[in-house]
């Protein structure tokens, strides 16, 4: 399991594009990350008024950094890499997901060459898949901060 403070050390996002708060389970090829969904996220407010839903977008997203924790986590100088994506294939949102759910992110690495990987990552919550989707990237030197 790897906490909070494991996460900020290992991906590059910040509040209040963090998406995942904790890794639950983590092998090879695979990770399984939890996403606590709050009314207090920022996207809330107008998305929708009077009918809070998390953007499909943040959904992919969320399980993206979860394949980010899978992918950086045995870099050894993963401080300076990004990665990015190339593609999202095969994108379906099944339901929706709001303020209150526990969104279960599972990521497996589907085939990895160099610096390219495809993932398919699934967002469930509790039983019920909320989003599926192939995620393709590459990981890229971080460009490096001028003084």
């Amino acid at each position: 399991m790897i906490d909070i403070q494991g996460i900020l050390d290992i991906l590059p996002h910040r509040y209040p594009f963090l998406l995942v708060d904790r890794v639950l389970e983590l092998e090879e090829g695979r990770i399984l990350a939890l996403k606590n969904v709050t009314f207090n996220e920022p996207h809330f407010p107008g998305h929708f008024p009077g009918v809070p839903v998390m953007p499909g977008v943040l959904i992919v997203e969320a399980m993206a950094q979860a394949g980010g924790v899978l992918m950086l986590r045995d870099v050894p100088d993963r401080h300076r890499k990004l990665i990015y994506f190339t593609g999202i294939d095969n994108c379906r949102f099944r339901r929706p997901v709001v303020p209150g759910d526990q969104l279960l992110l599972e990521v497996t690495l589907l085939r990895r060459r160099n610096r390219f990987a495809v993932l398919k990552g699934v967002a469930r919550v509790g039983d019920e898949v909320a989003a599926e989707a192939e995620l393709s990237s590459a990981m890229v030197d971080r460009p490096v901060e001028e003084a």
